[in-house]
């Protein structure tokens, strides 16, 4: 099994104060909650709006094709999601095992699909156990300048409620006297991704800016 050397690395110590940063480690859940409900807003029904399907997206001033490869690599989210810790790979052949932090003592399973050709990004996740991914997270990078006439990328992304989220259809291989469940968060899923996507954005648009490969030397070894 192969174990990651310590994320963001290359930003030095800049990555502790990268404008538009949000991660656990500077940010606890008690310190960057108050700041998703904040995001939220009581002047639409959130329930309507975000019920079903969770779609988030926005534009990263960096080459398309390089983001794509980036985010294709399944160690990608160790540096732009809020909580997913310590990558391993499995003795299953693109099976990853994490620690997601929202969760005591909660591992989370990932096996990334990627289309080189439509540049799109699934993440197929589970809390728990890796025998059914059931969380499934699609993204797709888009060339900006075919949609916004300008460099750059378009970034989407989209969840959808599977009805897992409402109860944990494992309990068994749950950690005893866990108080949450990965569907508890759903209200905030839309304010949760932005500010993951906020973060992706923020750790692509400094790399580009700054010469330095998206993808960083301690994933391509």
């Amino acid at each position: 099994m192969t174990t990651l050397l310590p994320a963001l690395a290359d930003l030095g110590d800049e990555a502790a104060t990268l404008p538009g940063l949000t991660r656990i480690e500077s940010h606890p859940r008690p310190v960057a909650t108050p700041i998703i409900l904040d995001m939220l807003r009581s002047v639409y029904p959130h329930d309507k709006v975000f019920g079903d399907f969770c779609p988030v997206q926005g534009y990263v001033d960096a080459p398309p094709r390089e983001l794509y490869e980036w985010l294709a690599d399944t160690r990608s989210l160790e540096e732009w999601t809020y909580s997913l810790r310590g990558f391993t790979e499995t003795d299953e052949p693109g099976l990853w095992e994490a620690q997601d932090r929202l969760g005591d003592n909660t591992m989370i399973y990932t096996r990334t699909i990627a289309n080189p050709d439509a540049m799109t990004v699934d993440y197929h996740c589970a809390w728990d156990q890796g025998r059914h991914l059931w969380m499934i997270y699609l993204m797709r990078v888009v060339d900006a300048q075919a949609v916004l006439d300008k460099p750059g990328s378009v970034v989407l992304w989209t969840n959808c409620r599977h009805p897992f989220y409402d109860a944990n259809p494992y309990p068994e291989t749950a950690p005893p006297e866990r108080p949450v469940w990965v569907g508890d968060f759903w209200d905030m899923f839309s304010a949760g991704h932005q500010l993951e996507l906020d973060n992706l954005k923020a750790i692509a648009e400094y790399r580009h800016h700054n010469d330095l490969p998206l993808t960083p030397d301690w994933m391509r070894s």
